[in-house]
């Protein structure tokens, strides 16, 4: 912390680390009282219910080996992992030409291409028509298609990376065209060796959505081989009868809060996993594509 001369400036540093101060609690607390029920062993939570600190010595993980024996739950994490991958790919192929040609300020029509852009997203076409258009024109009922391709390119997305392209000096791709490279060359070859930050940066927006989504799951998918994992949980949490879902007898070692509990924590693991190695990119690639000089 640099020292305050200013009161005022002081006044507001210190309102503003209280807000983020409030806003950490309510994320952590919640994230910690699923963790603590997760792990607390089924005579604790008989005796005393979830402790809101228990050693880890004390902790009980039969709640995941419940979880993680159950044959839907590896079928439909492995469904998440190949629509997450699929759409991430697919997106990042759609989203980096799209961006990068909105980002030459000398393609014709930029002007009505980026207003047209915008105007989806101000004014979505609805579910109704979407569905239609996929279920029936489409004909894409218990395809992943259906999951993936819709909501393939994010506005969003396309724009903070049309920005982030805009920064890179236009001397750079002058001198690659002057050696002979086409545009897609330059693409390939000059900007996105790069753009190493806002593709990881977008590549997570995406990752996470399609990692997360579990509405369109819903409308499209009638094959319980093809639920992901998202669905399952959903499933679970508000199931009334949980041993559909679960191995659930008198032998038992975990509560259902446990395993409930344990359920949002399997799903939560991988982008827990993955952010840490794209952390050092995602402040350059949020700040320097959210600016646009």
């Amino acid at each position: 912390m640099f020292r305050m001369k200013d009161r005022d400036e002081w006044s507001f540093q210190l309102v503003v680390n209280g807000l983020l101060l409030v806003v950490l609690l309510i994320i952590v607390i919640p994230l910690w009282r699923v963790i603590m029920t997760s792990v607390t062993p089924l005579d604790v939570y008989m005796r005393v219910g979830v402790p809101f600190f228990q050693w880890p010595g004390d902790w009980s993980f039969g709640a995941f080996q419940q979880m993680l024996s159950h044959p839907d739950f590896p079928r439909a994490a492995l469904n998440s992992v190949i629509i997450t991958v699929c759409g991430t790919a697919v997106s990042l192929t759609l989203t980096v030409p799209l961006a990068y040609a909105l980002s030459t300020r000398t393609l014709p029509g930029r002007t009505v291409i980026t207003a047209m852009i915008l105007f989806t997203f101000l004014f979505h076409v609805g579910l109704i028509p979407t569905y239609l258009l996929v279920a029936k024109t489409l004909g894409w009922i218990d395809n992943m298609l259906a999951i993936i391709i819709p909501p393939a390119v994010g506005v969003t997305n396309v724009l903070v990376m049309r920005n982030f392209f805009e920064g890179i000096p236009d001397e750079i791709k002058e001198a690659a065209r002057m050696d002979g490279a086409n545009d897609l060359q330059v693409l390939l070859q000059v900007i996105l060796p790069l753009s190493k930050p806002i593709l990881l940066t977008i590549g997570l927006f995406y990752a996470v959505y399609y990692w997360n989504e579990f509405f369109t799951p819903i409308l499209y998918l009638n094959d319980s081989d093809l639920m992901p994992l998202p669905v399952l949980l959903r499933n679970i949490l508000i199931g009334q009868n949980f041993s559909e879902y679960v191995e659930y007898d008198v032998s038992r070692v975990a509560s259902i809060e446990s395993l409930k509990a344990a359920a949002v924590m399997l799903t939560m693991v991988p982008m827990i996993a993955v952010y840490p190695w794209i952390q050092r990119y995602f402040t350059k690639g949020t700040l320097v594509g959210g600016v646009k000089e």
